[in-house]
């Protein structure tokens, strides 16, 4: 796949099945995580790799800071499902480090710019998959039960695997919608 390809009919798919990105596929997706902008050189992302137990116990994760935050019934039920969704997800971490010229707000942006990459990265590889944020990615139990920082930004979760359908979206928006010229 070339790139302009790649640019232009990447999609996210949250129908995910197995196999998850095999050793050389991933090699390749974790290359791509760090290919991102990083303005000072900062490095400001972090990659938990959760497969095979890891999803039930990430799920676990979930179930118990639903519960401890007190979440609404139906968050509480779904919790340790979630992260069976797919074969392997992968939680980016933005570590929030003080820096007179990087502020917060562009080191998340790197975090944010690595997910993207890595999203890329498994679609050119003939893979799939959805980047998902949401209460879980908020919650400080979460958080604290993965031994980040309060600070720790926790950018998404990137569900990773096969597509179990070809799918293609129709175009939604055109570039006029969205572009102007100063």
């Amino acid at each position: 796949m070339d790139a302009i390809e790649l640019l232009t009919t990447r999609q996210s798919d949250s129908n995910l099945s197995f196999p998850g990105p095999d050793a050389a596929q991933l090699e390749v997706i974790k290359k791509a995580a760090l290919k991102v902008p990083d303005h000072g050189g900062l490095k400001p992302w972090r990659f938990i790799l959760v497969e095979e137990h890891g999803r039930e116990k990430l799920g676990e994760i979930f179930y118990q800071a639903a519960i401890e935050e007190q979440q609404e019934q139906r968050i509480i039920d779904r919790a340790k499902s979630l992260p069976e969704r797919a074969p392997m997800l992968v939680i980016a971490v933005s570590p929030y480090m003080e820096h007179p010229k990087v502020p917060r707000i562009e080191q998340v942006e790197s975090a944010a710019c690595s997910v993207f990459a890595m999203q890329q990265a498994a679609f050119a590889q003939g893979l799939s998959g959805v980047w998902r944020t949401g209460y879980f990615a908020q919650s400080s139990s979460v958080k604290r039960q993965l031994g980040l920082n309060e600070q720790d930004e926790i950018v998404g979760y990137l569900y990773l695997g096969t597509p179990t359908v070809h799918c293609t979206k129709p175009v939604r928006h055109q570039p006029e919608d969205f572009f102007t010229q100063l």
